[in-house]
């Protein structure tokens, strides 16, 4: 009996990775069949230059798919069945502004950390709840997987104001660092691997890690680590090397310290933002950050490859290749259509999963996946060091959801003093009012 085929609509249609998420579904159509790609995005111009490339990409490759790409809510969402979303709100624009703005008074700039984490996270709420809208007007019983960043504020937004929603938050982060942990391993495919972990998205830690005949991998990481954070986890000379930026270089090396803070647990990268933001600082350039390296690199590279294959009316000989990390979303896709019962990391409603922390809290926990959506899996009680670390971050996460439902310039205020990243209240309302000014367009008031 053959399989159902799924339809499916890329919600930002016009970001560099929907060229690798696209490639990835043909790749895995034995696993998970799809007959119909929708690309959606409210900027025509930017998508059209990925989604004409596609469709040439398509017509080569897999001529029998159904694709089609559109501004048009209605035509984009009607009878799907995954809506898989990675919006960004204020393109890269933005996101200089959200890394420039902290940095200028002295503390953290970064994409989904700190200020710049929060300015973006009022940002997204309102774009992620327009997605999530447009499915359940036009397609109820879909599911939408998002991974559209800063993903621990949209989750508590949605576990807040959209409880009921058919919605599953996810990061690939995690994901990324298992593959490294493979790599120090020998193991081939981060898939094999077992593992137990806790935290917040951005903000969590490994406590076992074992290989698929049940052997403990955690000594042999932990000496890695020890040494040189994650920079075993990946090669460091040749073609793939070229392809690693050098400010995540520098992050993977940098977990040799964060790991050192807690060397019973093996740590998610991002943590050296809230552990060291003196470091963070001293060694950012206030002028060029990680938004200019990616305009810089992918978005030129992307683009550019999607230009040539547009001018050449053909894919042959292109740089398009499917995103590796995009397995994670095609895994989750194919647990819920197949019932696969698989174990993937979500971002959920803690609600006992770590059993001394606050229930209502979204926390990152291995879960299993199936028809009906997913059971988590109890990682028991927590140590102090890190309930700690982590009570003060879900309450700024709860804080920048409270302000964005309310309007609230208080209750931003207060997000930012608490922040790990910011050293005082005076310095939060310094940065918070420059951000309001920098997000006019894109913010509620706040009064």
């Amino acid at each position: 009996m053959a399989k159902k085929s799924y339809s499916v609509v890329i919600a930002g249609g016009g970001s560099t990775f929907t060229p690798g998420i696209a490639l990835m579904l043909l790749e895995e159509h034995d696993r998970f069949p799809v007959d119909r790609v929708v690309f959606y995005d409210n900027n025509a111009e930017r998508q059209e230059a990925v989604a004409k490339a596609c469709e040439i990409y398509f017509k080569e490759n897999a001529p029998e798919l159904d694709f089609s790409y559109t501004t048009d809510p209605e035509e984009a969402f009607t009878g799907v069945d995954f809506v898989l979303a990675h919006i960004r709100v204020g393109l890269y624009a933005m996101r200089e502004l959200d890394e420039k703005i902290p940095l200028k008074h002295g503390v953290v700039g970064q994409e989904t950390c700190g200020a710049g984490g929060i300015a973006y996270g009022m940002r997204s709420i309102g774009g992620v709840f327009e997605i999530l809208d447009y499915m359940e007007r036009y397609s109820p019983d879909a599911w939408m997987l998002n991974y559209s960043n800063p993903a621990a504020i949209v989750a508590e937004a949605c576990r807040m104001l959209r409880p009921n929603s058919r919605i599953i938050n996810i990061c690939d982060m995690p994901i990324d660092l298992m593959d490294k942990m493979a790599h120090m391993c020998g193991i081939a495919d981060r898939r094999e691997l077992q593992y137990s972990y806790y935290g917040l998205n951005h903000f969590g830690w490994f406590t076992e890690i074992f290989d698929r005949d049940g052997n403990d991998l955690m000594p042999q990481i932990k000496e890695h680590m020890a040494k040189n954070g994650y920079m075993d986890g990946f090669e460091t000379s040749g073609d793939k090397a070229q392809h690693i930026d050098e400010s995540w270089v520098h992050t993977f090396g940098k977990a040799k310290d964060v790991y050192a803070v807690d060397p019973e647990t093996i740590p998610n990268t991002y943590l050296k933002y809230y552990l060291f933001p003196d470091y963070v600082v001293e060694t950012s350039n206030p002028e060029y950050t990680r938004a200019n390296e990616v305009m810089d690199g992918r978005e030129k590279k992307v683009f550019g490859a999607c230009r040539e294959i547009i001018e050449k009316g053909t894919a042959v000989g292109s740089d398009f290749e499917a995103d590796a990390h995009a397995t994670y979303i095609v895994d989750l896709a194919c647990a819920l259509a197949e019932n696969t019962l698989e174990r993937f990391l979500l971002i959920v409603p803690n609600d006992g999963a770590i059993s001394n922390f606050d229930p209502t809290a979204m926390v990152e926990v291995p879960c299993i996946v199936g028809r009906n959506g997913y059971e988590k899996i109890c990682q028991g009680q927590i140590p102090q060091f890190q309930k700690g670390m982590m009570e003060q971050q879900v309450s700024v996460e709860k804080l920048v959801v409270q302000a964005w439902a309310e309007g609230s310039y208080q209750k931003l205020w207060q997000a930012l003093t608490l922040s790990a990243t910011i050293p005082s209240a005076k310095v939060a309302k310094d940065v918070l009012d420059d951000l309001i000014e920098a997000n006019k367009d894109f913010w509620p008031e706040l009064s």
